[in-house]
Order: C-alpha cells, then structure tokens, then sequence
C-alpha cells in the first residue's frame, strides 16, 4: 500500500516529469493543491478518477481520505507545486500514512528555483564568482532555526533563493546589507514562474521592496540574489567554466596546449 507523492512543477503543465505524468494518468484518485498546482495538469487524468481539491482541507481530513482510498485497493497521487521535497509540507502527512503502515513514494519534479533561473537565462553558480546556492526564506511568523538567520546565512555572499517571503522585503534588504551585501546588488524577482500571467522584475537590492511594491508583488514569487544575477555577467570573460576549455584535461578528452 503506497501514496505517490507528485511534484507537478511550478505552473507550465509540461514541466512535470515523464513518470509523475504517468502515475497522475493511472491514479483512480487524485489530490492536488488547486490554489498552486494547474488544472490543465488535473485534466490529463484518466477519465472516472476521483479528483479532489485540497486548499480547503486540513492535514488529518487530507490524510484519511487518503489512507482510505489505498485500503479500497485504489491507486492515489496527491499532486503538489513544484518539487515536494522543498517547502512541500510533505513530512507532516508522511508521518501519518505510516501510522496507518502506509508507504509514500516521492515523484520529484521541477522546482520554482531552478524554473525562475531558468525564465531569467540565468547560472546561479558561476566560476569564481559563486559556487554554492543557499535556499531559504525570511523570517516572518514561522520562526527559522537559531543557527538560518538570514544576516548569517548571507555572510556567505552566494547566490540566495528565496521562498515565501514577498512580503518581507524591508526584512530581506536589511538582513543582507547587514551581512555586507552591497546596495547594488543583482537581484531577480519570478512571480509564478512559467504560468501564461509570470511577471518578471529585474532590480538590486537598494531598490527591491520599491520594485516590489510598484508591481504588486505579494505572493507566489521567488526571489533570487546576488553577483550570478547580473542581467550583463555573460559580458565579464573573468568568469568562464574550466570544463569546456580546450586547455583542461579531464576523463574523456586531454587538454590541448598552446604555444
């Protein structure tokens, strides 16, 4: 007995992979997120399966659905934004499947990070600029462990992914130039990233929650900082990968020299 755990991706229904599409297609019983997930998704399920709404339900009347269907002998998908794996708010309804010794197999899919970077043309790790991504989000009424302040998290000064936190720009800004950011930051706002309505802003650090407040941006963004976000960095030849180098040798191909 098993749940299927789907990640549908950030909003484009093409963006889900092969094997979540095909158990979404085999499912007799469907759960999705309708407030996130899109419904041109849902209607690629089979014809007759049971599909169920779950933006007004609860964890324990999620679960027991659920848990029921499976006991039924059905086959059951809960579908959710994005990959699961990441804010997904998965482990809570994990944690109650096994109590009732069932087991949950996860589908990953695309997540809104790696689809705004990709809506953007952006590489958030670039050669001896930055070599790591930090995802996180601001602290807003859901408190973040001691040791994941933002101010210490960006002393770092990587590229930084920001979920759920649209609404708390002064935060952001303040958090970041504390850690010494620099007012001029690159900084890249997706809001719903890869839907027919996604918005695009391009600011820095100085003036993002302006920039923010201008489009009304409240919801629904990622919001991706740092020197990798320069619209203008694939002009900078001081950053460039060794891999494709002629003159780097690695296990299929020898370095050429030049004389």
């Amino acid at each position: 007995m098993r749940v299927y755990l789907i990640g549908a991706g950030p909003g484009d229904p093409d963006l889900i992979t092969v094997k979540g599409l095909k158990i979404l297609q085999e499912a007799d019983v469907i759960l999705y997120t309708d407030s996130l997930v899109n419904d041109t998704l849902i209607e690629r399920a089979k014809p007759g399966a049971e599909i169920l709404k779950t933006a007004g339900m609860h964890l324990k009347e999620m679960v027991e659905i659920m848990a029921e269907r499976v006991k039924q002998g059905k086959c059951v998908a809960r579908v959710h934004t994005g990959d699961p794996s990441v804010y997904g708010a998965i482990m809570e309804q994990i944690s109650l499947l096994k109590k009732e010794g069932i087991e949950v197999e996860i589908i990953p899919g695309v997540s809104s990070v790696f689809a705004s970077a990709a809506t953007i043309g952006a590489e958030l790790t670039i050669p001896e600029l930055t070599q790591t991504v930090i995802l996180t989000r601001a602290e807003g009424r859901t408190p973040v462990p001691e040791l994941e302040k933002l101010k210490d998290l960006a002393k770092h000064h990587c590229t930084i992914a920001l979920f759920l936190s649209a609404t708390l720009t002064k935060k952001i800004v303040k958090e970041l130039i504390d850690a010494g950011w620099k007012k001029e930051t690159p900084v890249a706002v997706v809001q719903r990233a890869t839907w027919p309505d996604q918005l695009v802003v391009r600011t820095t650090l100085e003036h993002l929650d302006e920039d923010m407040r201008k489009n009304g941006i409240r919801k629904h963004a990622m919001i991706l900082a740092g020197w990798a976000l320069d619209p203008n960095i694939h002009e900078n030849e001081e950053f460039r990968s060794k891999l494709y180098d002629a003159s780097f040798t690695h296990g299929y191909r020898k370095g050429v020299t030049t004389s």
